[in-house]
């Protein structure tokens, strides 16, 4: 499991480093000149040139790329904002909290609802409650992300008043966002779990439990749900991964000063520097989750934790 855990940290270099070069390259050839963003409008030739010396905005490509890279790569360096001069690094530092908050709060929120509505729907398949939860799965995957916030914030934010619409300052500011953010992938769980417990509950092991006399509640609990936990951990973890990136719609919503309205108002400022070193950390955050999600595959499975320690055998073996 070791040796596993190793490999799949140094597929990660690349994954990553391919990222910092894409987005980059797609900054670089932006249409739109720093130098104007940081000094104005009003700066003279003179100015903006100076300017773009210190920044090394004159200098070819290549030698701007090999720099950023070694900054980010070798110093953790993640640049600074051309608007108000500050790390971007610690721009992210400050604002990751409130995202984390947000995706781990809705996360978990739909795994509870969802993987309870899709297991209740596959033990009383064809009757009122798969039929209604499903219709629940169904109304929740076609909603879009930001109409359902705004209604939200319409509804329980402006007609009645019960919650804040926008900011921070405890946990009654994130109710409206975990729900917002939550209902989406609540459906997709709620969807996968259903088909997953379906195709267990008819194997044959189960009926030999059934018929052996053991109760049904243990036979889904003990049984019938850990094996069908594999492709919904899966769900599960794209999920997770999913809310990452959709907190931009959330957080914009909602006002709450995360890392998607950084990036948006990054994006408008044209602070590139800070766009750059936010959207190298997302593809960090993200080959981590997708790690941890293998891992929890083993943890559920034991098969395949069974074929993680043979394959570190072997190697061991044939070193």
């Amino acid at each position: 499991m070791t040796r596993y855990i190793g490999k799949r940290l140094l597929l990660m270099i690349p994954v990553v480093l391919s990222v910092a070069v894409i987005i980059f390259t797609i900054m670089y050839f932006v249409p739109g000149d720093p130098a104007e963003i940081i000094l104005g409008v009003t700066a003279t030739q003179e100015e903006l040139e100076a300017c773009r010396e210190s920044l090394g905005l004159n200098q070819p490509y290549l030698i701007r790329l090999g720099k950023f890279l070694e900054d980010l790569f070798l110093h953790f360096d993640f640049g600074t904002s051309y608007i108000d001069g500050t790390s971007v690094r610690t721009n992210i530092i400050n604002r990751l909290p409130n995202t984390l908050i947000i995706s781990l709060g809705s996360m978990l929120v739909a795994m509870v609802l969802g993987v309870s509505l899709g297991i209740n729907a596959a033990i009383h398949q064809n009757g009122i409650a798969d039929r209604i939860s499903m219709l629940i799965a169904l109304v929740g995957i076609s909603m879009p992300g930001f109409w359902l916030a705004l209604m939200l914030v319409l509804l329980f934010a402006l007609k009645l008043n019960w919650l804040p619409s926008y900011g921070t300052g405890g946990i009654k500011y994130f109710i409206l966002p975990w729900i917002a953010a939550a209902l989406p992938e609540m459906a997709r769980l709620a969807r996968q779990s259903h088909s997953s417990m379906l195709e267990v509950i008819h194997s044959d092991y189960i009926t030999t439990a059934l018929a052996k006399g053991v109760k049904k509640r243990d036979v889904i609990l003990r049984h019938a749900l850990p094996n069908a936990l594999i492709p919904i951990i899966t769900v599960f973890g794209g999920g997770l991964a999913h809310g990452m990136g959709g907190a931009l719609i959330i957080e914009s919503v909602f006002s709450i000063p995360g890392l998607g309205l950084y990036i948006v108002n990054s994006i408008n400022n044209r602070d590139y520097p800070s766009v750059q070193g936010t959207i190298v950390f997302f593809s960090i955050l993200f080959s981590i989750i997708m790690l941890l999600v293998d891992l929890a595959y083993a943890a559920v499975d034991p098969r395949i934790k069974a074929a993680f320690s043979r394959s570190s055998v072997g190697h061991r073996k044939v070193g």
